[in-house]
C-alpha cells in the first residue's frame, strides 16, 4: 500500500500567469555570523504556545481565487486568536536549486513536471486589497512594494502579536527538486541561503512593480519543509528520488537550515521556526529518516499526517481517512491499515520527544458515492462529488449532510445521506484527539487547511480542550537578545529602485485596488482574440469580469481557477 494521495497539494492551473514575468533571484552567501547550529530544545519553542500547546493552520495561496478565502477572513472569524502559527503554502524550488518567485501557471499533465518554474507572485505580493477586504481596513496603494497575501499576513501579525507565520516549501506538487537541493553540502548551502535571502530578509524580485530589496522583511518567521517524500516513489510521479541517500541528506538539509537560521538570529534577535510535514506511512518514515533523533536536533517540531489515511483513489470501498486508532472491522490487509496513533507511535518509539510532534487533522472530508449502508467499509461505486475535486469536500459543506455517526473506539466520525458516505473530523473526534494530545504529551495540533472551516468550529473544539486547564509541555517566546547590530535591510522602507532580476518585469501597470462592481455593462465585451492583462475589465453573458493576469482566449467563468474574477452583473 502506498499512502500517497493527500490534499496537501497545489491545485492545477491556480497560479497567476501564462508567462514568466520575474526570474530567479541569485542566492546570496550564507550568513557569516554563526558557523554552528544549536540543538533544539523540545519544550523551549520559538513560537508563542497557547497554554503550552501549539495550534498550526495552513493557509493555501490559491484559496484567494475560486474559494474566495482571504487572509482577512481569518481575522474576521476570530480564528487568529486560536492559532499561534500559520503555515503559508507553498513556495516552489527552481531547477537550479533555489527559492524563487514567478508568475507561471501549473500544468495539467499530472506529473511533477507540471510544477517546474511555476509560482504565483501575484497572489503572494502583487494583488491589491481594498479597505473592505484587507486585514488593516486600509486599501493597498498602487505603488507600495509589498501587497498580496504577504502584506495581509504581515497585517494579521500586527493585530495578533503572538502569531507566527511560516513559509511552507514544497508540498505534493512542488517536491520534484528536494532531492537535488539536499544532495551536497554546496547545494544545501545555496538553497537555504536563497530562501533566507528572499523570504526572511525579504529581498523579493521586482515583478509588475512589486517587490524589491527588503520588501518582504517581517512577513515570515521561519520555514516548514514539505518534502513528499525523501527516498521513496510514493510522491508525485516525476519527482527526483535517490533511495539510498535522500534520507540522510534530508537530515543534513535540516541541519543547514538550522545553522543559517541561527546565524540570522544573532543579527535580528528573532528565533526562527523550522518545522516539517511528516508522513504516516511506515515506509516513508523509515526510508526518509523522519523518526531519526538527529533530525529533531535541528527541527523545532514536525506535524505528523493524521489524515488521507484512505480515500476514493479506491472507488469501491469506503472507510476512515482520519481515524485516531485502528479499526478492528477494517477488512484490508494489515499493511494497508493506517491510523494517527500508529503513526505517532512510530516516532515516539524511536526516541522522539512527543513535545516535538503535532497531530495533523483535516478541515475537509473524503467521500464515496453509491454506498448502500452507513456502516464503514461498505461497497461503493465511485468518488462522491466535491465542489473542487471529486472525493473531497470542505468540512463546511458536509458538516450537516445526512446523518452523523461517531465511533469512540476508533476515534472516527462519518456522515451518510443514503448514497454518499463521508469520513471527516468533527467536534467529537477533535475533542477526543485533544485528550489524546494531552495524554501522549504531544506539542499540539495542525490543520489542513483553514478555508475548509471558516467559522472555526474545529479550531474551537481543539482549543476548548487545550487552551484551558493544565498547561501543555511547551514554553518559549519568539525573540532573543541579538549579539550584534541588525544588518539586514530595515522593514520600514522597501525601495523599488533596484534593477529588476534577469528577466525585465512586464510594463503593465499594477492593479491598484480590488475592482468594484460595475453598475452597467458599459465595459467592452470579451473577445477571444484580445490580449488582456491584470486589472482589465470585460463583460460576458450579462456579467462583468476582471482579469487577474495576462490572458487570451480563456472564456470568463469557464473555470474557477482561471484568469477571470467575477465582479458583478449588468
Amino acid at each position: 500500500m502506498k499512502l500517497t494521495l493527500r490534499r496537501h497539494a497545489v491545485a492545477t492551473a491556480l497560479v497567476a500567469a501564462t508567462a514568466l514575468t520575474g526570474s530567479l533571484l541569485a542566492a546570496t552567501p550564507a550568513a557569516q555570523a554563526a558557523t554552528t547550529s544549536t540543538t533544539v530544545s523540545p519544550s523551549d519553542t520559538p513560537d508563542n504556545p497557547i497554554n503550552g500547546f501549539r495550534n498550526v493552520g495552513y493557509f493555501a495561496q490559491w484559496g484567494i481565487y475560486g474559494r474566495n478565502y482571504q487572509v482577512g477572513d481569518i481575522e474576521k472569524a476570530g480564528n487568529a486568536s486560536k492559532l499561534n502559527v500559520i503555515n503559508y503554502a507553498f513556495a516552489n524550488i527552481s531547477q537550479d536549486g533555489q527559492c524563487f518567485e514567478a508568475n507561471k501557471a501549473v500544468g495539467t499533465g499530472g506529473t511533477a513536471d507540471d510544477g517546474v518554474g511555476s509560482g504565483d507572485a501575484y497572489a503572494d505580493y502583487g494583488k491589491s486589497y481594498d479597505a473592505a477586504t484587507s486585514v488593516s481596513g486600509t486599501a493597498d496603494a498602487w505603488d507600495q512594494p509589498l501587497a498580496g497575501n504577504f502584506n495581509q499576513l504581515k497585517e494579521l501579525k500586527a493585530k495578533n502579536p503572538n502569531l507566527k507565520v511560516v513559509l511552507s516549501i514544497g508540498g505534493w506538487s512542488y517536491s520534484k527538486f528536494w532531492s537535488k537541493v539536499a544532495a551536497s553540502d554546496a547545494s544545501r548551502k545555496k538553497f537555504v541561503s536563497s530562501c533566507v535571502d528572499m523570504f526572511l530578509k525579504g529581498n523579493l524580485p521586482v515583478i509588475d512593480g512589486r517587490g524589491g530589496t527588503g520588501a518582504g522583511a517581517g512577513v515570515f518567521d521561519g520555514f516548514d519543509i514539505d518534502w513528499e517524500w525523501p527516498g521513496t516513489n510514493n510522491g508525485l510521479t516525476g519527482n527526483i528520488v535517490d533511495p539510498a541517500n535522500d534520507g540522510k541528506n534530508f537530515v543534513l538539509l535540516a541541519k543547514e537550515f538550522r545553522s543559517q537560521l541561527d546565524a540570522l538570529t544573532t543579527t535580528t534577535g528573532e528565533k526562527y521556526i523550522l518545522s516539517a510535514f511528516a508522513p504516516a506511512n511506515p515506509e516513508d518514515i523509515t526510508t526518509g529518516h523522519w523518526n531519526d533523533p538527529e533530525l529533531f536536533k535541528a527541527m523545532d517540531y514536525v506535524n505528523v499526517q493524521g489524515y488521507d489515511l484512505w480515500g476514493a483513489w479506491n472507488p469501491t470501498l469506503d472507510g476512515h481517512q482520519i481515524n485516531l486508532y485502528d479499526d478492528p472491522a477494517d477488512p484490508r490487509d494489515a499493511d494497508q491499515q493506517f491510523s494517527a496513533d500508529k503513526a505517532i507511535s512510530l516516532y515516539t518509539s524511536a526516541g522522539i520527544n512527543p513535545a516535538q510532534l503535532g497531530l495533523g487533522m483535516a478541515m475537509y472530508g473524503r467521500g464515496w458515492t453509491g454506498v448502500k449502508s452507513s456502516t464503514p467499509w461498505s461497497a461503493a461505486t465511485g468518488a462522491a462529488h466535491g465542489t473542487y475535486e471529486d472525493g473531497i469536500e470542505d468540512y463546511d459543506k458536509i458538516k450537516s449532510v445526512g446523518t452523523g455517526s461517531y465511533d469512540a473506539t476508533v476515534g472516527a466520525a462519518w456522515r451518510y445521506d443514503g448514497t454518499n458516505w463521508w469520513s471527516l473530523d468533527t467536534a467529537q473526534t477533535v475533542a477526543q484527539k485533544a485528550d489524546y494530545i494531552r495524554k501522549k504529551g504531544l506539542g499540539g495540533g495542525m490543520w489542513w487547511e483553514l478555508d475548509g472551516d471558516r467559522d472555526g468550529d474545529l479550531l474551537t473544539a481543539l482549543m476548548s480542550k487545550l487552551g484551558t486547564g493544565a498547561a501543555g509541555p511547551l514554553t518559549g517566546s519568539g525573540t532573543t537578545q541579538p549579539t550584534s547590530p541588525t544588518t539586514t535591510a530595515p522593514t520600514t522602507t522597501a525601495p523599488t529602485t533596484t534593477a529588476p532580476t534577469t528577466t525585465a518585469p512586464t510594463t503593465t501597470a499594477p492593479t491598484t485596488t480590488a475592482p468594484t462592481t460595475p453598475a452597467t455593462c458599459s465595459v467592452a465585451a470579451w473577445s477571444a482574440s484580445t490580449v488582456y492583462t491584470g486589472g482589465q475589465k470585460v463583460s460576458y453573458q450579462g456579467k462583468t469580469y476582471t482579469a487577474k493576469w495576462w490572458t487570451q482566449n480563456e472564456t470568463p467563468g469557464a473555470s474557477e481557477w482561471g484568469p477571470w474574477n467575477l465582479t458583478g452583473t449588468c
